[in-house]
């Protein structure tokens, strides 16, 4: 059973799952930060045994139901993209808040050109530059994403 504690990290991951199928103006939609992963990052980095390549999994695959996409193409990126953070996490913890949205912005690169690359493989689905417009989005975020989670997590405690 969850904890309270627990339920607490369902919630924003949920709030970011709300965030990414919300409906935006065409114009700006895709310029859509990557909530999900902008949040996986964060509780893969602050609580890596508890939030992991399981739970980016996860997270991936309802990605992929929502959107209509090929099943397990957003899932195996997060996964991935997750794997990469939750290994490096003593190292990112370390730098300053814009550095790490520069690493943000690389693994959000990273995530994209996944996806892409899986896509393409499936589909044969075109590259178009739009596919990246997420990366700068996610990087300017970053820094108040971060410390709007960590102040959920200290306030809530957990650990």
């Amino acid at each position: 059973m969850l904890s309270n504690k627990g339920v607490m990290i369902l919630f924003t991951l949920l709030l970011a799952l709300m965030l990414t199928i919300m409906p935006m103006a065409i114009k700006v939609n895709a310029f859509r930060p990557d909530w999900v992963l902008i949040v996986m990052v964060y509780w893969s980095m602050a609580l890596p045994n508890k939030v992991n390549i399981f739970t980016a999994w996860i997270m991936g695959f309802i990605i992929d139901v929502l959107l209509g996409s090929v099943l397990g193409v957003h899932a195996a990126a997060m996964a991935m993209v997750v794997y990469i953070s939750a290994a490096n996490y003593q190292k990112i913890r370390n730098f300053s808040l814009w550095q790490q949205a520069l690493i943000v912005g690389v693994l959000s690169a990273l995530y994209h050109l996944l996806t892409f690359w899986m896509e393409h493989f499936l589909t044969k689905v075109p590259f178009l530059m739009s596919y990246l417009y997420p990366v700068i989005t996610s990087l300017v975020v970053w820094p108040w994403a971060f410390l709007l989670l960590r102040k959920i997590r200290r306030h809530f405690g957990i650990k």
